[in-house]
């Protein structure tokens, strides 16, 4: 199916952004042609802005892009469904999305800490933050303490203290999540492999 950009007089289509690993939306925007082919091609979405009467690219100014996931349309062809992962805050007052909602804390918290980790890599002093202290360490101390932490779940598995057990487990994903944040990568990514498994 190809999109219809001729349907609506001003050539626009309207673009439901979503956040990939949620499932939240997170605004609306508009494309024209030109828009939906730099988001295919820069994987960074642009929209048509009616108000600047330009190409957009979200996060242009700010740095809170949204990375391309995917496009559908609907079955009309006249509206986007575009699934990306989120850099920062969405909206331009700060929100997480144009509705003024937060993330799910319950479900989604393993994105927020995510969020927080890339934070501190990118902003925090490595002398008040663990985080970004074992960033600036590199790749092989923080490997080695993922390998640690693994070790003690092990043991940990082999007693009967369960407490020590889930509180062990937990200090191995926080490290591995800062692992995957040292090699590029997201819990999505992931989640994407363990889905396309599941076929």
């Amino acid at each position: 199916m190809e999109a219809n950009f001729q349907k609506n007089t001003d050539g626009l289509i309207p673009a439901i952004i979503q956040d990939n690993g949620s499932k939240t939306v997170l605004m609306l925007g508009y494309m024209n042609e030109e828009a939906y082919n730099k988001t295919l091609e820069t994987k960074k979405v642009t929209f048509f802005s009616r108000s600047k009467n330009r190409l957009w690219t979200k996060g242009e100014e700010s740095g809170n892009f949204l990375n391309l996931v995917d496009i559908k349309l609907d079955c009309d062809n006249d509206t986007f469904l575009v699934q990306v992962n989120p850099e920062g805050k969405t909206c331009h007052t700060g929100s997480y999305n144009c509705w003024q909602e937060s993330k799910n804390q319950n479900l989604n918290f393993l994105l927020k800490l995510e969020e927080t980790i890339r934070e501190r890599k990118e902003t925090a002093n490595s002398s008040t933050s663990y985080v970004a202290s074992l960033f600036q360490k590199g790749i092989n101390k923080i490997a080695q303490k993922v390998g640690e932490e693994a070790i003690e779940v092990v043991i940990e598995a082999k007693d009967n203290n369960d407490i020590l057990f889930v509180s062990e487990s937990a200090d191995l994903l926080f490290h591995y999540l800062i692992l995957l944040q040292a090699k590029g990568f997201k819990l999505q990514d992931v989640v994407n492999v363990l889905e396309s498994r599941n076929k």
